[in-house]
């Protein structure tokens, strides 16, 4: 399972509280460093592990929250960060030391509605009657285990079918892969090969092909496909070529359903056609990546927005989990496919936005929109829904 699809566990704690040491006995390697010096944790450390019951998941441990020094205060900072994109926390307590950074990281967990656990290492009293007390070292994690399948929301682990109520068994679905200067040497990229294996594991014929080849298809009395699904770039050509009768959609809008915050998507990205000369658009990227002539989000849309729209739109780009900062600076913010982020960081990202009354869209749903196949495209899943 890709690391992005594993619920995601955070440890949190104060320095020397057993957070590194819990880390070590869950995996059962020397994974973290574990030293009486405070401050030997510095930036989240990330290990993919499996948990009986659940099965993979990624472990994050993080700087102590206590720390005040200069460069502390920087790493605690990296630490909140990360409870953007965790499904669960595990908050060490030692000594029965229970104080202002606790209560202030828990008021956390429930900003970004996180399930978290409360350990009481080196345990010599009852420090809260919700709190798990134990000797990480020494005594079994079981306990810690068994609450972590109860606090995991099971919508972090259990596989989610992609296509599964858009299909029947033995359907056949198409999917248009173009391979141009933006695909991947030598592979295809993750939302197409999700695709294919879904519509394998629902039992259905599935044929790859490209764009160019999509005409040849339709011509040679092939059988109909009861699905197509195609890469947002080419859904002006592949509209023309498929039969209105035979249902379309892409990758990035089936990836929109599966990830993230769909309904809002679809609300939102009519607001293409109100934007004005000025107005600013947040294009958000889940990963870092080389820039090229070609890049959708930061070359091809943009011009597109500016032809559609004939206004002078301004764009500014956040990869990764870097903050947003001022969002209610935009007009509009439009999400990547989300192919490397889980759910929860897609939906804490444009949450922000949604909070702040701005609009949202995703890459696939606003091409369509552009090309005034929004509805065609939209129509398969909302029906389904």
């Amino acid at each position: 399972m890709a690391r992005d699809l594993k619920p995601h566990i955070g440890i949190y704690g104060r320095t020397n509280n057993g957070k590194s040491s819990l880390i070590n006995k869950l995996t059962g390697q020397p994974i973290a460093i574990v030293s009486e010096q405070a401050g030997t944790t510095t930036d989240p450390v990330k290990k993919s592990i499996e948990i009986f019951g659940i099965g993979p998941v990624v472990l994050i441990d993080t700087a102590g929250i206590d720390d005040t020094s200069d460069l502390g205060r920087q790493r605690v900072e990296k630490t909140y960060q990360t409870l953007k994109e965790i499904d669960c926390a595990i908050l060490v307590v030692a000594d029965n030391q229970f104080g202002e950074p606790e209560t202030k990281i828990i008021e956390q967990f429930k900003e970004y509605a996180v399930p978290y656990i409360l350990v009481n290492n080196l345990f010599n009293g009852i420090i809260k009657s919700d709190a798990i007390n134990l000797n990480i070292l020494k005594d079994d994690l079981q306990p810690i285990v068994e609450a972590l399948k109860k606090a995991i929301p099971e919508s972090a682990y259990k596989k989610v079918s992609m296509l599964g109520d858009l299909i029947q068994p033995g359907d056949l679905v198409l999917l248009v892969t173009p391979i141009d200067a933006e695909a991947p040497e030598g592979r295809l990229i993750l939302p197409q090969v999700m695709a294919i294996r879904d519509v394998l594991d629902n039992d259905c014929i599935c044929t790859v092909l490209k764009e160019t080849n999509l005409k040849q298809y339709f011509d040679s009395n092939m059988p109909r496909p009861s699905l197509v699904v195609t890469d947002s770039q080419a859904f002006a050509m592949v509209s023309k070529i498929v039969p209105e009768e035979v249902r379309l959609t892409s990758f990035s809008i089936l990836l929109a359903r599966l990830r993230g915050d769909f309904e809002n998507y679809l609300n939102g990205t009519p607001h293409l056609a109100q934007l004005k000369d000025g107005d600013k658009i947040l294009m958000l990227e889940s990963c870092t990546h080389e820039i090229s002539c070609g890049d959708i989000g930061r070359v091809k849309l943009p011009n597109l927005i500016r032809r559609f729209t004939g206004k002078n739109i301004q764009f500014e780009y956040i990869s990764g989990l870097t903050p947003i900062q001022h969002i209610e600076q935009y007009a509009m913010a439009i999400q990547c496919g989300g192919c490397v982020a889980t759910r929860k960081q897609l939906f804490n990202r444009t949450n922000l936005a949604v909070k702040a009354g701005i609009p949202i869209s995703n890459y696939g749903m606003a091409i369509a929109y552009m090309m005034g196949i929004f509805e065609r495209a939209t129509s398969v899943i909302a029906i389904s829904n």
